[in-house]
């Protein structure tokens, strides 16, 4: 680790990163019904949508969005919106692209083309002047959404997470041999963070801009110190995971960090101390390494509420858990038809949204356990999902090629 601190690129001098959706009344005579069926042409009929669906059919036709986004050809993997005015979502799909383009119409702003592989990362810069994207073959491009140029781009090993500093033009990446990359953009300047030769699975860079918690295959979870380029903290063996890290979030001042992994447990981490200092799980056992034999419950996406004390944790057999963040006690399970894939909490109020392996999203009020609303349009299932500031609209991704703008309505607004 000496070696490589004498060898990394110090990116900032002697500067600290700081936080700046009438019958008749009489019966015909089955005569009169034939007579009346001469005349159909059913071949016209069949292009007729009206009363000639399915329950199903009828189901899979609720489009309860405002707009569709429909210029990805294939599955549309993640979504993000423009930190400084979420006016702008970035879209990378199936189809080795990814595209900029306005919420409010669907125009398009700019399309990131170059790329070898699904685009499964897309995010913008802090001040949203730029945005990068990355493919899973680890080619990374930036673009700066002005000018439409790209403007950097850089080729690792197969790509795992890619992640903004928060007040910085600095760019983070982790990747399948185990790596951390950090760049200042445009300039390329760079630095890394290597461990043992495991995927680097999840990477939250803290509020302060100072430090970087990254979760790890194998189980291990290490806070990074960006400037020194060490590990502050390294959780593994007994306090540790029993398998792949699979999410992580940190709560509003990066005091605390949730992981979540493929054993099924949720695990609370003191990022000063690098402790953990509580543990959630449904079952309420031990853990233990997941295996054919007994797979574990995976737990998919994780977060922290804002306004109370609650964490949620999202599961793999569609359960969202809203435990007590202090006792680690289960408050409420809310219960989805499909998987959970990603979820996320409005940013001042008790309301959590979930995206599911079914096609829907939905709102669920944590105080309660109850569900605020339900919104559809997809027919496949959704991949990603983000929500604005004010949780006034959600723009979803999907493996049926498209994009979707839902305006959320709450009774309380």
């Amino acid at each position: 680790m000496d070696n490589m601190q004498e060898n990394t690129i110090d990116l900032y001098g002697d500067e600290e990163i700081i936080e700046v959706i009438d019958l008749n009344e009489m019966e015909p005579d089955p005569d009169d019904l034939a007579d009346d069926l001469e005349d159909v042409d059913f071949e016209d009929a069949a292009d007729d949508d009206e009363g000639w669906e399915t329950d199903n059919e009828m189901e899979e036709d609720q489009d309860d969005s405002e707009l569709t986004f429909s210029k990805h050809t294939g599955s549309v993997f993640c979504v993000s919106l423009d930190p400084a005015t979420n006016s702008m979502a970035v879209t990378g799909g199936e189809d080795d692209k990814a595209y900029v383009w306005r919420v409010s119409n669907g125009e398009v702003l700019l399309e990131c083309t170059g790329h070898k592989d699904s685009v499964t990362c897309a995010v913008f810069s802090h001040d949203s002047s730029m945005v990068a994207t990355g493919d899973m073959s680890g080619m990374i491009k930036v673009w700066k959404v002005e000018t439409k140029e790209e403007v950097w781009s850089f080729e690792v090993g197969d790509l795992e997470w890619l992640e903004w500093h928060p007040c910085a033009p600095v760019l983070l990446a982790g990747t399948d041999d185990g790596n951390v990359w950090m760049w200042k953009i445009p300039s390329g300047d760079c630095k890394t963070f290597q461990s043992s030769a495991c995927q680097a699975t999840s990477g939250k860079v803290l509020p302060d801009g100072k430090r970087a918690v990254v979760g790890y295959e194998d189980g291990t979870v290490r806070v990074w110190d960006l400037k020194q380029g060490n590990a502050a903290h390294v959780i593994k063996g007994q306090d540790g995971h029993r398998g792949a890290l699979t999410c992580l979030a940190c709560n509003k001042d990066g005091s605390l960090v949730l992981t979540g992994s493929v054993d099924g447990f949720a695990k609370l981490v003191n990022t000063a101390t690098g402790k953990v200092v509580g543990t959630f799980s449904l079952e309420g056992v031990k853990a233990k390494a997941p295996t054919e034999e007994n797979q574990s419950n995976s737990v998919e996406s994780v977060g922290f509420c804002n306004i109370l004390p609650l964490v949620a944790v999202a599961y793999l057999d569609g359960t969202l858990a809203i435990y007590d963040l202090g006792t680690q006690v289960l408050r409420h399970r809310c219960c989805h038809e499909a998987g959970i894939v990603h979820l996320q909490w409005e940013e001042s109020s008790s309301v959590v949204s979930t995206c599911c392996l079914d096609g829907a999203l939905r709102l669920w009020d944590a105080r309660s356990g109850s569900i605020v609303s339900e919104y559809r349009g997809h027919t496949a299932e959704i991949l990603n999902f983000t929500i604005n500031r004010e949780a006034s609209l959600a723009v979803t991704a999907s493996g049926d090629k498209q994009a979707k703008v839902f305006c959320l309505q709450r009774p309380d607004r």
